[in-house]
């Protein structure tokens, strides 16, 4: 049996991994309580004792507004705790996965989808992170894949983490009462955890590189609530319930979409952001009918 090592282990996709996975590999799921990627001294000694086949290395600090009004810490545990990971790896001989952003694109005027071939431009200092990681870990491993993620959604489950991500949000203001605000001028790919899960084990079976990871989406934030809204059968609030704001990125529309032709030619492919909303609500039966 093959074995995998997760970092960032309690997080939103590593708990729904583990679960899934758990009887096909032995998987090593560890966290910031049993593995400090900052110590690089610890992070080899959990490579000496383990012997990983597979790293998939998914912890970070992902909240850009922490990450804007704390640097230095952002960069300790996104570049520095990578680049520690990726160290071990390649004295391990451990194929190393590491899990990028749409966010890298985030500050490029021009619109996506992007291609691994465009230039980023980050803008915010967890997408600079991300990229200035990417960069180092290229230079210390050839087996190496950098997978950059379009944005997760799913739901709250048992003793699994979460994290803002676009059903949830819509969710919780339904739940609050709250009336939801959603521009017309962001876009981005959102995908189903689930459907990330089932793909990217396949990753381990295509060369290594960069590739842009999930689901396409032609909707703007503002039509992907309304389609939400609209499934959960509550088209009749919808005037009620969302506003159009319209002044949000009015004036440089946000679009940090990802062209995935590279990996649908390695024959990973994923339903839309449209389909794939439609099947985590059947799926939950999210219905108020």
């Amino acid at each position: 049996m093959k074995k995998i090592l997760l970092t960032g282990g309690l997080g939103f996709f590593c708990t729904r991994f583990f679960e899934r996975y758990k009887n096909e590999y032995e998987i090593l799921s560890t966290d910031k309580d049993d593995l400090n990627i900052t110590d690089e001294e610890k992070v080899y000694e959990a490579f000496e004792k383990f012997r990983p086949d597979y790293v998939i290395h998914a912890a970070a600090i992902a909240v850009t507004d922490f990450c804007n009004k704390n640097p230095e810490i952002a960069r300790k545990i996104n570049v520095e705790g990578a680049v520690n990971v990726a160290k071990a790896s390649r004295k391990y001989n451990s194929k190393l996965l590491f899990i990028s952003t749409e966010q890298v694109f985030n500050g490029n005027m021009n619109s996506g989808p992007y291609t691994e071939e465009d230039i980023p431009v980050p803008n915010t200092v967890y997408g600079q992170n991300k990229l200035e990681a990417e960069k180092l870990l290229k230079d210390i491993l050839d087996e190496l894949w950098v997978v950059r993620f379009t944005w997760l959604f799913g739901m709250p489950e048992r003793n699994k983490g979460i994290a803002s991500n676009i059903l949830w949000e819509t969710i919780s203001s339904l739940i609050k009462g709250e009336k939801i605000y959603a521009s017309p001028h962001e876009f981005r790919g959102m995908t189903y955890v689930y459907d990330m899960i089932e793909n990217i084990v396949k990753v381990f079976d295509i060369p290594y590189g960069t590739y842009h990871i999930g689901s396409t989406n032609d909707m703007s934030r503002y039509d992907v609530v309304k389609h939400i809204l609209t499934e959960m059968g509550l088209h009749e609030r919808i005037d009620e319930i969302l506003v159009k704001d319209e002044e949000k990125y009015k004036d440089a529309p946000r679009d940090v979409r990802l062209n995935t032709e590279k990996i649908k030619k390695c024959g990973i492919e994923f339903p839309t952001t449209k389909e794939a909303i439609s099947k985590c609500i059947k799926e939950y039966k999210l219905y108020f009918k």
